[in-house]
């Protein structure tokens, strides 16, 4: 059996204890997988004495991420620190530039920085691998990059957020609260004591953004991408989707039309029939569509020590194989520059809910700011009269333009029977 590759782990947290378990506890079949063994050689992590129920005895230790990449007994480095800046960015431009390969986890460095990383790869010949970067260990990125090679992918699409999938799906299951399911979800460890990258949104579209530069052969573009998150998910708006057919999750679309390409995260309505409504908890799925293959589902653990693990090895053995792929598909010279569609271009139908004052004529003055919108209507329900005083009134709309619905919402808050901020959510046939 060929020399062992040599590995270099930069963060020993769940990420990166979790590539060192596995590639110890699975040694004999990774070694028959890869043609040859994969060792931890070297580690990178500030506290030395915190116990990580892996041995790293023996392994030589840097308290500076960075000087992994010069060591000359690190084949390929690990970066699973995290953050699009500080010690990760700062590893990955040294290792690269040093000739190393790199396999990150790093959502966020790759969307916000993938470019520059990439064109970097590229130019010293070396891989850029990150397939646990996206949806834990559910091959997506090997899915759309190499699996769907053949195709034109019109939309990929998903579930990306472990966290924002289980608060949905408790409201749901429960009739609870977004705050209520929050506070449980940080005392269960699925979301942090400060949530707000994952409820918002930002999480997801990292991860969207790097899956649109692969299925479309574009370079990553996070600043493109449209991002609205679920604080504002009722469990009024939960109990009125069920009561239309329909189940809300915050999703990620990427779509590749003859105008461009539009990039989108936000809390959808889709239609009960459709699989991805059936995605619950803390689980992720992935959609991807191509004029070939059709449409293709991938569902699994979307994070976690052993799913992203999985991944990080699964990228090893590759690299450890000499198999090599283009940071986003392509070579940066063949890379698409498709123009990118601003959220106001979207056409799609809607979910209005509206708390009004129950009186007459209330009906007549939300249905007349449609119709001079050029909105037309699909369904109405109002549950319950309650004279004089606050009624829920929902509302889903035909096909029209997301600068239509936009302007007609602004007109709807302004009326006077109107007590709160109406809620708006896309419905989306996935």
């Amino acid at each position: 059996m060929s020399k062992p590759l040599a590995i270099g782990i930069a963060g020993l947290g769940t990420v990166g204890a979790g590539v060192a378990n596995l590639l110890r506890s699975n040694a004999g079949l990774i070694a028959s997988r890869a043609g040859r063994p994969i060792v931890v050689t070297a580690v990178s992590s500030r506290d030395r004495n915190k116990d990580r129920g892996v041995p790293l005895a023996g392994l030589r230790w840097y308290e500076d991420a960075v000087a992994l990449a010069a060591d000359p007994g690190v084949n390929v480095v690990v970066e699973a620190i995290g953050g699009s800046e500080g010690p990760a960015r700062a590893l990955v431009e040294a290792a690269l530039a040093a000739g190393k390969p790199v396999v990150t986890a790093n959502k966020a460095l790759l969307a916000i920085h993938g470019r520059a990383l990439a064109a970097l790869a590229e130019q010293k010949g070396v891989t850029l691998a990150f397939e646990a970067a996206v949806a834990g260990g559910i091959p997506a990125i090997k899915a759309l990059r190499e699996g769907f090679s053949g195709n034109q992918i019109r939309r990929v699409a998903g579930i990306l957020n472990g966290t924002c999938n289980y608060i949905l799906t408790e409201m749901r299951i429960r009739g609870l609260q977004f705050a209520e399911v929050l506070r449980e979800a940080q005392k269960l460890g699925y979301a942090e004591a400060d949530p707000a990258f994952d409820i918002d949104g930002i999480d997801a579209a990292h991860k969207l953004a790097i899956l649109a530069a692969l299925a479309f052969n574009r370079p990553v573009a996070f600043d493109e991408v449209h991002v609205e998150g679920i604080r504002e998910i009722s469990a009024v708006d939960i109990a009125m989707a069920e009561a239309l057919g329909f189940r809300i999750k915050l999703l990620g679309i990427a779509e590749h039309g003859e105008g461009g390409v539009s990039a989108r995260v936000h809390p959808c309505m889709v239609p009960l029939s459709a699989p991805i409504a059936r995605v619950d908890g803390v689980f992720n799925a992935v959609v991807a569509e191509g004029d070939a293959v059709g449409r293709v589902m991938l569902e699994g653990r979307g994070a976690g020590g052993g799913p992203t693990a999985s991944a990080v090895v699964a990228d090893l053995i590759d690299i450890a194989r000499d198999r090599h792929s283009p940071v986003w598909g392509a070579e940066q010279s063949a890379l698409s520059h498709a123009p990118a569609l601003p959220m106001q271009r979207h056409r799609g139908a809607y979910y209005l809910r509206l708390m009004v004052l129950d009186r007459p004529g209330v009906i007549a003055d939300v249905t007349a700011v449609l119709r001079d919108a050029a909105i037309s209507l699909e369904s109405m329900l109002q549950r319950g009269r309650a004279p004089g005083e606050a009624v829920p009134v929902v509302l889903t709309t035909h096909e029209c333009e997301e600068a239509a619905m936009q302007a007609a919402m602004s007109r709807l808050a302004a009326l006077d029977c109107v007590l709160e901020k109406p809620a708006l959510i896309r419905i989306e046939a996935l």
